[in-house]
């Protein structure tokens, strides 16, 4: 982007000839036809509701906002949607701080007026409970570089930013189901706005000769014009808003043609806001389902691992009552048999010799299980029973 200095806006005789000239071959200094836009492009920030639009050098970003608040007397069951701009002395060293100027208050009522006089955005679905509460929306236009055509670019903004933007939910409780609750959005999930339509802004630039009429005009163009009309039009074709800001008289013929040239316009600035807020959406669902799918993976590794445990824990277990079982059962058998040692040592030496006939021969073994022990003990009993 080409740096501007503080007084490029007041442009030399020569500077104004030489656009004027060139104009008259239908051609423009940047080297568009008369009625081209420049080059569009639609990013959007992290969070729901901030969109930043780049038209050409023109740097615009919308971002939106909404509360609860007390409806109007007039309208208890319909909510609000207000427009605010800024204009920073960054965008443009002509712009100075401190209280909106009348290029910043004229911004703002041209983009509320297509807005809300077309009723774009559904208002009455704004209801949280009527004559008590309602949802404000609130769109904050900052113009972060002037490059031409804020209205344009700032209409944009605003539309890309009230298409991407989800308020919360609400719900009513209490005693007497007057209860106002907000669900955050980890409880549920949030709601997008009712839009109706899309009015996009088309602004023309109108020259002192008549015939000289350009489409989105640049900053050193506006410098030059005569007069300037902006006409909001949806996809239909349908004409929401006019303004014409002064200057110089524009005869029936030409403003129809304007409008037809703003309704093709419109159609397609249309088209690559719903593509670029629909290639949000699915990016944002797909966020959304690794995050989840993320979390149940991390769970169900807890849960495998907490299972395998137990079961390690439920076999050692097993095996200690299986070692602990026959030593008490022997401990508990030896103290009854101390009385009677000579006829279970006589048993017992039976037993073996018994045992040591019938041995045929293989690999030694040591070790007797403790279960072996428990028989034992309670052969040792049945002879003593017996005797």
């Amino acid at each position: 982007m080409e740096p501007r200095l503080a007084n490029t806006w007041r442009l030399t005789v020569n500077e104004k000839k030489f656009i004027e000239t060139a104009l008259q071959s239908d051609l423009r200094i940047d080297g568009r036809r008369p009625f081209d836009y420049r080059s569009l492009s639609i990013k959007f920030g992290r969070e729901d509701g901030s969109a930043e639009v780049q038209l050409g050098q023109t740097h615009v970003m919308g971002f939106v906002t909404a509360q609860l608040v007390q409806p109007y007397k007039d309208r208890p069951n319909e909510g609000t949607l207000s427009i605010f701009t800024e204009f920073s002395p960054m965008a443009d060293p002509s712009f100075e701080p401190g209280r909106p100027g009348e290029a910043a208050v004229e911004l703002g009522r041209v983009i509320d007026r297509g807005l809300r006089e077309s009723r774009a955005v559904d208002t009455e679905s704004l209801c949280v409970l009527s004559g008590k509460l309602v949802w404000a929306v609130r769109v904050d236009l900052h113009i972060l570089d002037n490059g031409g055509n804020l209205v344009d670019a700032a209409n944009i903004a605003a539309l890309a930013a009230l298409m991407t933007f989800r308020r919360p939910e609400c719900s009513l409780g209490g005693e007497d189901g007057q209860e106002v609750v907000v669900h955050p959005a980890e409880v549920r999930e949030p709601l997008p706005l009712i839009v109706h339509h899309l009015p996009i802004a088309v602004t023309f630039a109108f020259f002192s000769n008549e015939s000289s009429v350009v489409i989105d005009p640049t900053h050193y163009e506006e410098a030059v014009m005569g007069g300037r009309m902006t006409a909001t039009l949806n996809a239909n074709n349908d004409v929401c808003a006019i303004q014409k800001a002064g200057g110089e008289g524009v005869l029936q013929s030409v403003i129809m043609q304007c409008l037809r040239i703003a309704g093709q316009k419109a159609y397609d600035i249309t088209t690559k806001i719903k593509n670029a807020v629909e290639s949000y959406n699915t990016e944002r669902a797909s966020q959304k389902i690794k995050r989840h799918t993320i979390v149940s993976s991390h769970v169900s590794g807890v849960g495998v691992n907490v299972g395998k445990q137990s079961q390690y824990v439920d076999q050692k277990d097993v095996s200690d009552r299986s070692k602990l079982i026959p030593e008490k059962c022997v401990a508990d058998q030896s103290m009854d048999l101390e009385g009677k040692t000579k006829l279970s040592e006589q048993g017992q030496t039976n037993r073996i010799e018994g045992d040591a006939k019938n041995f045929i021969g293989g690999p030694s073994s040591w070790y007797v299980s403790p279960f072996k022990i428990c028989d034992l003990a309670s052969d040792n009993l049945l002879l003593l029973i017996s005797a």
